[in-house]
């Protein structure tokens, strides 16, 4: 027998204007201007010329009322203008060169090549299948299976190797390799082709088991090279890439792009601020015409006056909620930039790694009083310039260990520590990993021997025997 009955829930659902805020804290300052001339083509009502009102103070500036129109919904009273960004004495763009991710850097190529719909939906699978330092991992058989299996398409393994081969000659060289030799090798075949060149391709092609256990002789007796040729090889091979699709959040290929600082960070003898420059965003507010148009309307019994009344209140709505969106993204930013400087205020006067204390997400969400998710999103594609470079915020955020005395330090410092150990070390002897935490740990740091791998490989230092010198 079936029960009927009634149960109370009680969901959470955002507002408009929290939905709007949401979408433009996403937004770095670039794409914010796009997306503001878009809302002023779009919607008659914005305005972003002068104010023929300028002189008046703000609050008494007139506002649209639509109580004397019958139709439902409610307008907050929220003021028609945004006018809290500052002046930005610089005319024009001060843009800066970043990089790009891999995987984009990777498609884009992709899209350039005279391909089929079948060649560059292979070459995509390819592509997504490549782990975070830009092999695969995976042998051609597999890769057949998962594509009928999960993309629906029926392809052979030689379809796959033709396609890995022309990815093969994307940048950065060394993409796409199956394995440690086939990346050094395909680095080698993109440089001009001098002797130093070739015998490191002899090396790694004919002799590579001795070479990576350092039989060195065996490798000049079979190869018939003396040791100045040696020497020379070894350098073009320890100048390669192991990891040139880089790792984790660091991916990045050499191709630039233009970015525009969202905050300027201005040190006054010690007393540390920042601004938040303006550029080409316009000041907005809602074009007084369409306030004289809502008053005309107002008891007319007139439907095609009603109508338009209706229009209009809609695209009102529409631009209060979107002045006021502006309004809390640009007070969202500024109380946690605000947060961050004061968190790190030590690292920003002089950029010294060592004073960069552990910094995750939640910190800076306790501080203002903000979401985790709020505060992820601020951080996301948003730069600071400083005295000492250009730094995307999420470089301030890393985790924290305990140094020998208990103190907090962040992995950025360790890492530090760790770089400098290796570059002091004696190169006809390279420290293992072993050997380094006995070093670490002389520089008053605890760390244990995977977290050293972990590091190193983050860093892109190979292992001991890679880096012996002769």
């Amino acid at each position: 027998m079936q029960k009927q009955g009634l149960e109370l829930k009680q969901t959470q659902r955002l507002s408009p204007l929290q939905i709007q805020t949401i979408k433009l804290i996403e937004l770095p300052v670039q794409e914010l201007e796009q997306k503001i001339r878009a809302e002023l083509e779009s919607n008659p009502v914005l305005d972003d010329g002068p104010d023929p009102d300028r002189q008046q103070d703000d609050d008494n500036a007139k506002d649209i009322s639509i109580d004397d129109i019958k139709d439902d919904g409610e307008i907050p009273a929220y003021k028609t203008r945004i006018n809290n960004w500052g002046k930005d004495p610089r005319p024009e763009y001060n843009t800066f060169s970043v990089r790009e991710s891999f995987t984009e850097s990777l498609m884009e190529q992709l899209g350039y090549r005279n391909l089929s719909e079948r060649e560059y939906q292979i070459g995509s699978f390819i592509v997504g299948s490549l782990d975070a330092d830009g092999y695969l991992r995976r042998d051609i058989e597999s890769l057949v299976d998962d594509m009928a299996f999960r993309a629906g398409m029926e392809v052979s393994e030689q379809e796959v190797e033709d396609m890995l081969s022309v990815i093969q000659e994307f940048d950065p060289p060394g993409i796409g390799a199956r394995d440690l030799r086939e990346c050094l090798i395909l680095q080698l075949n993109a440089r001009e082709q001098t002797e130093d060149v070739r015998d490191a391709k002899r090396i790694l092609t004919e002799q590579f088991a001795e070479f990576t256990n350092r039989h060195f002789n065996k490798v000049m007796s079979r190869l018939n090279i003396n040791e100045d040729r040696l020497k020379a090889a070894m350098a073009c091979i320890t100048r390669l890439n192991p990891a040139p699709g880089g790792q984790l959040d660091d991916s990045f290929s050499e191709h630039a792009q233009q970015i525009v600082p969202d905050f300027v960070l201005e040190d006054h003898d010690g007393q540390l601020s920042f601004t938040m420059p303006r550029f080409n965003i316009p000041e907005l507010r809602v074009n007084k015409k369409y306030s004289d148009m809502m008053e005309s309307a107002k008891g007319s019994d007139d439907r095609s006056q009603k109508e338009a009344a209706t229009f209009i209140r809609q695209k009102v709505d529409s631009a209060k909620w979107f002045i006021e969106a502006l309004k809390q993204r640009q007070n969202t930013l500024q109380r946690t930039m605000q947060a961050i400087l004061d968190f790190q205020h030590d690292y920003f006067l002089d950029g010294d790694e060592a004073n960069l204390k552990p910094m995750v997400l939640k910190d800076i969400a306790e501080i203002t009083g903000f979401d985790i998710s709020t505060v992820s999103r601020v951080v996301n594609s948003k730069y600071i310039e400083t005295h000492f470079g250009i730094f995307p915020l999420k470089y301030f955020f890393s985790e924290g260990m305990e140094n020998k005395e208990g103190e907090e330090v962040s992995t950025r410092e360790l890492k530090k520590a760790l770089q400098e150990c290796v570059d002091s070390e004696d190169k006809k002897k390279p420290l293992t990993d072993e050997q380094l935490v006995t070093e670490m740990e002389k520089r008053g740091y605890k760390v244990a021997r995977r977290t050293i791998a972990k590091y190193r490989g983050q860093l892109g230092i190979p292992l001991a025997r890679w880096r012996k010198e002769l």
